[in-house]
């Protein structure tokens, strides 16, 4: 491997820092972006029982604010279970704001070195493009300096092409997986307002 980079000249050094980068930030999204983690399953159930029940303490609030991003969404609704209609909708889409902000954390890092990865090896390769330039002069062309103008061209473009396609991926999956949970949260946030407003027609 270490050939290949000595071959490959200076300018794969900022793409290898960016594919690290890129790899650490998706796997801390794999971590954190499961469906159980974000959406738990039965909780709705659950805040449906406690609202029934007349259970509803600032304790249970919080805890269910700190149990996931569902649960922050629908502690904003038991906050406001004794305000109108309207009030309860707006304090939830609120709520399902800020959880999407959190949701969407480091996808645009993400998207930025898909798109950028192509550049940076697109520079390395003007980089060795120079390099063979430079390697020809009064007494003929230099075959060392040609060759190592070529690798650094070819390494660094492929590198660069190596990276993007992975991250854009993860990038593409990370967006589509947010917004799924986004709309699965809405819709269970709904739920709770009904439930909420038609008990108490």
């Amino acid at each position: 491997m270490l050939p290949i980079l000595q071959a490959a000249g200076w300018p794969v050094w900022p793409l290898l820092i960016a594919s690290l980068v890129a790899l650490a930030l998706i796997v801390e999204r794999i971590i954190y972006l499961r469906r159980a983690k974000i959406l738990p399953p039965q909780l709705l159930e659950e805040v449906v029982r406690v609202y029934h029940n007349g259970k509803i303490t600032k304790d249970v609030v919080e805890s269910l604010e700190k149990n996931s991003p569902l649960g922050a969404v629908l502690a904003a609704a038991l906050r406001n279970v004794d305000a109108p209609r309207d009030v309860m909708k707006e304090s939830i889409e609120e709520a399902g704001r800020g959880v999407a902000h959190v949701l969407e954390r480091f996808l645009t890092t993400i998207g930025t070195i898909a798109s950028l990865a192509p550049l940076m090896g697109l520079f390395g390769t003007v980089v060795g493009m120079i390099e063979i330039f430079g390697s020809t002069n009064a007494t003929g062309v230099n075959p060392a300096q040609l060759a190592h103008g070529i690798s650094v061209a070819l390494y660094n473009t492929a590198f660069g092409i190596a990276i993007a396609m992975p991250a854009l991926i993860a990038y593409r999956h990370f967006r589509a997986l947010v917004d799924s949970f986004i709309i699965d949260m809405e819709l269970q946030a709904v739920k709770f307002v009904d439930v909420v407003h038609g008990a108490r027609k």
